[in-house]
Formats: structure tokens, C-alpha cells, sequence
């Protein structure tokens, strides 16, 4: 999937807003630490304190589905990205 940098934009801002509006409040302090995977369409995101294991469960859910990570706790780490679906042989 092609991605530009306004749509990249757009990703973080909705996965920022998500992740202060809803999971904030869900998440800190308890899994300080850990990564969080939000897809930002749905609001549906995974925990993990490994963070490809979270960014794996949540592109499971749904294959190229755009997907903002942050560590949770931090102000300092976010990610977005879509995961190509692997195909099956």
C-alpha cells in the first residue's frame, strides 16, 4: 500500500487522540512500559510488552488496517505503519 505524508499525518494525529481520550486513562500507570497497537479506524488495539507481538495481533485483526504504536507510560515513542498480510503457501 502506498503511503503519503499526508495520510501518515493523519494516522498519528488519530492514533494520538485515541490513545489520549480513551487508552490513557485504561492503561497508565499499570502497563507503564509496555507497548501499546491501536488501529486507528476501529479504536481496537493490543497490549504486549513486546511490541511485535502486539503489532502482530493487532494486524491479525485486520490485515492492512493502519496502525499507530506508542509505548505506554512515554511521550517519546509512536509509530505508524500498515502490515502487508502474509500470504499463506
Amino acid at each position: 500500500m502506498h503511503t503519503n505524508g499526508a495520510r501518515v499525518g493523519q494516522i498519528a494525529e488519530q492514533g494520538v487522540k485515541v490513545y489520549a481520550e480513551k487508552l490513557r486513562p485504561l492503561l497508565e500507570p499499570q502497563h507503564n512500559g509496555k507497548f501499546v497497537v491501536i488501529d486507528v479506524e476501529t479504536g481496537e488495539y493490543e497490549v504486549d510488552a513486546d511490541h511485535l507481538a502486539a503489532s502482530d495481533r493487532a494486524a491479525a485483526k485486520r490485515p492492512g488496517a493502519p496502525l499507530y504504536a506508542t509505548r505506554i507510560g512515554s511521550r517519546s515513542l509512536g509509530r505508524i505503519g500498515w502490515r502487508k498480510p502474509t500470504s499463506q503457501q
